[in-house]
């Protein structure tokens, strides 16, 4: 893995930890941003040096490990607990000060390649009573190039001394290689295993584990100790993670731990692997605190049940009627037979009763503010405030389903915010709505044209009848009065105006029938007056439907915006970082 790919993992975990603030637990997020500063911080020290943390409990024999490694007395084994209060660097190579200096390590031994200690020697120690020539300190061919390698003694992660134990801890957490040595008696210790180990779940590839002491064991022993051990470290979660078996005492295992060591040191590849490990482990706890995503069509279908609840809560239902019912209204107006108009006008315009008429709208905001508009629908504000809270509710629980709680909160938080104003917002919303058709059919002013010349002949026709019956009542003589002839029925067939009597049969003497035309006119421009109010009174029942279906899809957008400002939005942009915070800490988990 390349420092670039941890710079971007370091990148995406702080990203996600940005987007998770306030969201989960805090102390998951300040473990999150000591992982993030702790990579960075290290990346900016040397890459050069590999940090090795030789870990234990008290009377583990770390030191004695040390010493073993390093092939010189550095750490002086004590018998009084605890052994080691301080940490020790021993350090292969030149430029690790910066590094030392952050660990906060200030004893420090630079060594070489191992040799055999002379007896008496300043620059060789060797242990107390260990032969010449034999144990950890006899000379051996170097496993491999330790250039760049710092190992560390640590205090006892078990000492009584609560200061001792807190810097243990720490550095376990700076380490790049962690070897924990445990002895045959405490290997399966519970304070090493849930204090130590399974914290470190995720991490075998940089955590070995080195059971000291064996040539105090048989070979069968040592097989099924270190089986057990095995068993012992991946239930931990460490499956993978190196096991063996050493002896500070004897040298048994030490040139596999050494060739181990050097290589991680000739590789320089443990301090990015330790990091990304620890950022993999604490970012995939953050994807699991976001929860499952939301299913892909909860918010399409949510929304629109959201709209529609507001539209019942802002009167919609109400308006449209109002629409249809006031467009019906204007339709018989226009069209009706001039002479029952009257009669409709006798009922109130609904729309004009709501204050939704483009000229009271106008009269009540000379402004032009519409905010300023208000209707005049018979709702409650708290029925109002009481439904639009429970069509939030229902909208945040379907879009967050399946999302961890903390975030279904701060989701909820955001949408109720404005439940205060949605009363007022989707009265205005309403309010400046224009449900009116902006002009007036002309099939209208045509129908209207019509009925009106009906009325001139009706009045006409009456006038001419008034004047025969003044001639009639003063006994004068009546004057010539044209009247339409039409076809009548006989016995022999239709007999036409103007057509000569049958000589003979059944039809002989049968007239044509005659109406007068003042009679006519009267009565043809009723007729076809209420015709033409009847067939335009279905006519504008249908375009009164349509207008009231122009008017729901205008009301219903405008209903959308307010959802969308005051609920939606604060929702979307809340699962907007949810998804951020999910995205990042996938990709840091990776």
């Amino acid at each position: 893995m390349s420092r670039l790919d941890l710079a971007d993992r370091t990148t995406a975990l702080d990203t996600a930890i940005r987007a998770a603030d306030g969201r989960i637990e805090p102390a998951l997020l300040d473990e999150a941003r000591a992982v993030v500063t702790r990579a960075r911080e290290r990346g900016g020290l040397s890459a050069e040096h590999t940090v090795v943390a030789l870990a234990g409990a008290t009377g583990s024999g770390k030191s004695s490990v040390l010493n073993a490694v390093a092939g010189a007395a550095i750490a002086q084994p004590g018998v009084r607990r605890p052994t080691t209060s301080h940490p020790m660097a021993a350090v292969w190579g030149d430029g690790a000060d910066p590094l030392l200096d952050w660990l906060e390590v200030g004893r420090r031994h630079h060594v070489g390649p191992p040799a055999e200690p002379a007896p008496g020697g300043q620059d060789a120690p060797r242990v107390p009573d260990e032969p010449a020539g034999r144990g950890p300190f006899r000379r051996r061919t170097p496993a491999g190039d330790t250039t760049g390698l710092v190992l560390l003694d640590l205090p006892d992660h078990d000492s009584i001394v609560t200061e001792h134990r807190m810097r243990a801890e720490r550095l376990v957490q700076r380490a790049d290689l962690l070897v924990w040595v445990v002895d045959p008696q405490k290997y399966a210790d519970a304070a090493l295993h849930e204090g130590f180990l399974r914290p470190l779940a995720g991490r075998a590839e940089v955590v070995v584990v080195a059971l000291n002491q064996a040539d105090r064991l048989t070979v069968e022993e040592t097989s099924a100790m270190l089986a057990d051990l095995r068993r012992l470290v991946a239930e931990d979660g460490l499956d993978g993670a190196r096991v063996l078996a050493v002896s500070a005492k004897t040298g048994q295992g030490i040139d596999d731990l050494r060739g181990l060591l050097a290589r991680a040191a000739a590789r320089r590849e443990a301090a990015t692997a330790r990091l990304a490990a620890d950022e993999r482990v604490v970012a995939q706890r953050i994807v699991d605190e976001c929860g499952t995503p939301p299913p892909s069509r909860a918010g399409s279908q949510a929304t629109g049940d959201l709209v529609a609840a507001l539209e019942d809560a802002a009167g919609v239902p109400t308006v449209v009627d109002a629409v249809r019912v006031s467009a019906r209204r204007d339709a018989r107006s226009a069209t009706g037979w001039p002479l029952t108009r009257w009669i409709g006008r006798l009922r109130k315009d609904p729309l004009r009763r709501l204050g939704l008429r483009t000229a009271d709208r106008e009269h009540r905001a000379p402004s032009g503010r519409e905010d300023l508009v208000r209707t005049s629908l018979p709702t409650a504000r708290p029925a109002v405030r009481s439904t639009a809270a429970s069509a939030v509710r229902r909208y945040v629980e379907e879009v967050t389903r399946g999302v961890a709680d903390p975030w279904v909160l701060a989701a909820r938080s955001r949408g109720q915010a404005g439940i205060d104003t949605l009363p007022d917002a989707l009265d205005q919303a309403v309010a400046a709505t224009r449900v009116e058709a902006q002009r007036r059919p002309m099939w209208w002013s045509l129908v209207n044209v019509v009925q009106w010349l009906l009325v001139v002949v009706l009045a006409a026709g009456l006038l001419w009848l008034f004047v025969l019956f003044g001639f009639a009542y003063l006994q004068l003589p009546p004057p010539p009065t044209p009247v339409l002839s039409l076809p009548t029925w006989s016995g022999d067939g239709v007999v036409f105006p103007g057509a000569p009597e049958s000589g003979s049969g059944e039809g002989l003497g049968v007239d044509p029938f005659t109406i007068p035309w003042p009679t006519l006119m009267v009565l043809g421009s009723v007729v076809l007056g209420l015709l033409v109010a009847l067939v335009c009174r279905i006519f504008g029942a249908l375009g009164a439907r349509r207008r009231a279906n122009v008017a729901r899809r205008r009301l219903r957008q405008s209903v959308g915006k307010v959802a969308d400002r005051l609920v939606r939005e604060p929702v979307s942009e809340e699962l907007a970082r949810l998804a951020s915070c999910r995205t990042a800490a996938t990709v840091a988990a990776s």
